[in-house]
């Protein structure tokens, strides 16, 4: 089970520090000054265009989890007509992992013979990541390579931040305030170490643009949970807490986290615009990375 991570007293930047400077510093200490260059030539480009023959670009698919709940579809559909507008030429489509349609193999099935680049609308490696989504890609018709998740990046800070602040936050106006502020990120939770710290990456980084402590916090299978996040911070005199949600969509797990917020809530990324530029960023990372080698087919044995 992950230890919970102990809340900053300081912050690491003051507040409402503009990007991209507040955000590559960050990204210069966690990922190494090569990976924030990359990283900074996404937030000022956009995540770039690809220019002429974008018209024979590989699909795009973006691949969600699924939910029971209705909204879940709507939000995701939302998502892949803004990365469609950004990226015109880009053929972009969408699967489902579970409970909702169309379901990630079936997509890839109308994909068949053509190149794809599926970018998992999750936030950091676990389950999903690792073996779900590259078992039904190996599995599928189509050439298809998976993308990385889209945290930890300073994209996804935007988006978490942009949806704080259309929720009410604000900084504080003075010292005392500051010091009696802090964030919980809430996380669908993973039992994989690797998850974890990425949450966790993008919780500092969210901390050096917001200039508060930023807590991870998880709907499942790890530790703290978002209600245990918010009494350890009361505890220490934190009494102005905001939840952000570090969900794509609404759901069983976004629900659950926000019903628990002391103050305010932020809704789920969904379309945001610094999110869709993100999901592009993956792709174009995935296209520009060597292709993944295929397993060369079996010659059947000789029959004496």
């Amino acid at each position: 089970m992950t230890a919970p991570t102990s809340p900053r007293d300081e912050p690491l930047r003051s507040p409402g520090t503009p990007i991209p400077g507040a955000l590559l510093d960050s990204a210069s200490h966690l990922l190494g000054a090569d990976a924030a260059q990359e990283v900074g030539r996404a937030v000022q480009e956009g995540a770039g265009d690809r220019g002429a023959g974008a018209a024979e670009a590989p699909a795009l698919v973006l691949v969600a989890h699924g939910s029971r709940d209705p909204r879940a579809l709507v939000a995701v559909r939302a998502l892949r007509e803004r990365v469609r507008e950004l990226r015109p030429a880009v053929p972009v489509h969408l699967g489902h992992i579970e409970l909702n349609e169309p379901l990630l193999p079936d997509t890839l099935a109308g994909l068949a013979g053509a190149d794809a680049v599926l970018v998992p609308l999750l936030f950091s490696p676990g389950h999903h990541v690792k073996r779900d989504i590259p078992r039904m890609a190996a599995a599928a018709p189509a050439r298809a390579r998976v993308a990385a998740p889209l945290g930890p990046h300073p994209l996804l800070v935007e988006a978490l931040y942009g949806r704080l602040t259309e929720a009410g936050w604000r900084p504080g106006r003075d010292e005392a305030a500051r010091r009696a502020s802090a964030v919980v990120l809430a996380a669908a939770g993973s039992r994989d170490p690797e998850s974890a710290a990425g949450t966790r990456r993008t919780a500092r980084l969210l901390a050096d643009r917001l200039g508060v402590p930023v807590v991870p916090a998880y709907a499942s299978a790890a530790a703290p949970t978002v209600a245990a996040a918010v009494r350890a911070l009361a505890a220490r005199g934190r009494h102005r807490i905001a939840v952000a949600s570090c969900f794509t969509a609404p759901g069983r797990f976004a629900g659950q986290c926000a019903a628990v917020a002391p103050g305010i809530a932020a809704a789920p990324l969904g379309d945001h615009p610094a999110l869709a530029r993100l999901v592009l960023h993956r792709y174009d990372e995935a296209l520009a990375a060597p292709e993944p080698a295929r397993a060369a087919p079996r010659t059947p044995l000789a029959v004496p």
